[in-house]
């Protein structure tokens, strides 16, 4: 008798069915984190009280998230303005995207917010 190597349900296909468990366990994980985290802001956001505030518009801009592929084209922009208080500190909110047309940067006025939830913005 010879040595003989591994039979032929051994190798590269064999690991294939864990390789794809695995990767779905690790999507299902991602999903689960980001749904628990955004649960937390938006607990965190209603706990807080609705503040106005003196403010002056600093800076803004844009993020877009999407994916490319051959059958669809999907993009999502998102709209954040940074903020700057009496105080000095400064405050980026996300906004939408009517609202972000039309603020201008160095626009000065009151500022409507609850934790990160941008609530309003009116001109002085």
């Amino acid at each position: 008798m010879g040595i003989q190597g591994p039979g032929p349900g051994f190798g590269l296909f064999s690991i294939v069915p864990y390789f794809i468990g695995a990767v779905f366990m690790i999507i299902v994980i991602i999903f689960i984190v980001t749904a628990v985290k955004g649960i937390k802001q938006w607990s965190y956001n209603n706990k807080q009280p609705v503040l106005t505030v003196n403010a002056k518009v600093i800076s803004k801009r844009t993020q877009v998230r999407g994916r490319n592929n051959d059958n669809m084209n999907s993009t999502r922009t998102y709209y954040f303005v940074t903020f700057e208080v009496e105080s000095g500190d400064r405050m980026e909110l996300q906004i939408d995207g009517q609202e972000f047309g039309m603020l201008a940067e160095d626009d000065v006025g009151s500022l409507t917010f609850q934790g990160t939830r941008y609530k309003g913005f009116e001109r002085m």
